[in-house]
């Protein structure tokens, strides 16, 4: 008993500390949208503002790039698609042999690097540009096809993947029944296969588009002139970001959560509404009056999305009305007086200090000595002042002062050696 409780507890923690770490940034930077400070931060707290939402909906470029984005993912969603389900029937309808060869060469893309794919992408369709000879402006050229093209190369497979999982458990039987019957194959893959396919391609329309809307690695080589929502973030930490982004985070989060609460909520009814048909009468059920259940009866999903959405409402209403000056100027002129305060505390450190080193300094003066002057050398070496410091110094002075004296002929030659001698003769 004592095993299995500690194993429940350990789960329970294990539990908390992966979703601390799942979560956690998450829940950071919801904060930090809130907070007044100009740099994204939690702590401390300074005031509760709204600004940042302002100031994000106010930035062109952010603008833009979500424009750029959806564009680009609608684009992505619905070519990735239908070759994924292309894909996905061609695997299914394949000669037997061939398909492990066919499904490693549908799922190769997926292991290419995505800077690869782009560089790919703007090298391959820059060379059919010129091979036709078109202007630089032209479709080819144009950053949404291109970055539509390259995203999707690699997008296609993971719908693939997606429609083979739902395709794998259709009967083929129902096909061949609306052959027989008379209907053509196109009737029977609109009225017959595609109904079933329909969550499935739901599920990887999704898919395609979210993986779309995050990539970068492909992206930032084929973007051109239509930059998406992730280029401009990268450009923007590069000089710096704000809190603004911090909000732009926490509206993506708050939309994902209201559509993962309204998908739980609408499966959570339509299992309601199977077990209210299954209980109903045959009278009811061929007369439509049987009880449907509430929205809200028991769906715990509902429930939380109707909590989460009015306390959006809440929260617009509210930032509709409050002001954050008064509160943001008492930040500002208490960190003034703090500044002041350290400032004043600095200046005094450094005049202790001062004083400290003069006090000290007076200390070893009195305490030193006084040193005598150093005794001028004589010259009683017994070699006179030969070895005096200034005997050179003296000797060169007399004779700068002297007069050179005029060459004679005392030398027993004559004026054979007079420097005039030659110049004379």
């Amino acid at each position: 008993m004592k095993n299995f409780s500690l194993m429940r507890i350990s789960i329970w923690v294990y539990l908390a500390l992966f979703f601390s770490y799942l979560l956690g940034p998450l829940v950071i930077m919801s904060v930090t949208a809130f907070n007044s400070p100009g740099f994204p931060r939690a702590a401390p707290w300074e005031c509760l503002t709204f600004e940042w939402f302002s100031a994000l909906f106010q930035d062109e470029r952010i603008l833009n790039g979500i424009k750029n984005s959806i564009l680009v993912g609608v684009g992505t969603v619905t070519l990735s698609v239908s070759m994924g389900l292309a894909g996905a029937l061609m695997l299914t309808q394949i000669w037997p042999k061939l398909r492990a060869t066919y499904y490693t060469i549908i799922i190769a893309p997926i292991l290419i690097p995505g800077v690869v794919i782009g560089i790919s992408t703007l090298v391959f369709w820059d060379r059919v540009n010129r091979m036709f000879g078109l202007d630089a402006d032209s479709f080819l050229s144009n950053g949404l096809f291109l970055t539509i093209i390259g995203q999707s190369t690699f997008i296609a497979s993971y719908c693939m993947l997606v429609l083979v999982a739902r395709l794998q458990r259709y009967d083929t039987g129902l096909t061949e029944a609306a052959l027989d019957l008379g209907a053509t194959h196109a009737q029977a893959f609109r009225k017959v296969l595609l109904p079933f396919m329909r969550p499935a391609i739901a599920s990887a329309a999704v898919l395609a588009f979210l993986a779309s809307f995050e990539n970068y690695n492909t992206t930032t080589f084929t973007f051109g002139e239509y930059p998406t929502l992730t280029i401009e973030l990268a450009q923007k930490v590069r000089y710096g970001i704000t809190p603004a982004i911090s909000a732009l985070a926490f509206i993506i989060v708050l939309l994902t959560v209201f559509a993962a609460l309204f998908n739980e909520a609408h499966i959570r009814r339509k299992e309601l509404v199977a077990a209210a048909r299954k209980s109903a009468t045959v009278e009811e059920l061929g007369s439509g009056n049987f009880r449907l259940p509430g929205f809200l009866s028991s769906n715990t999903a509902a429930v939380v999305l109707v909590v989460v959405a009015m306390m959006t409402i809440a929260v617009v209403g509210s930032a509709t009305v409050y002001s954050p000056q008064q509160c943001i100027a008492d930040v500002k002129e208490q960190k003034r007086m703090e500044t002041e305060v350290r400032i004043q505390e600095l200046r005094q450190r450094r005049a202790d200090e001062a004083a400290r080193r003069a006090a000290e300094q007076a200390d070893q003066a009195e305490q030193e000595p006084a040193v005598e002057a150093a005794p001028k050398p004589s010259n009683n070496s017994g070699f006179g002042g030969v070895f005096a410091p200034g005997a050179l110094q003296d000797d060169g002075a007399d004779a700068s002062e002297e007069e050179p004296e005029k060459p004679g002929n005392d030398s027993g030659f004559g004026s054979v050696f007079d420097p005039n001698a030659l110049q004379s003769e």
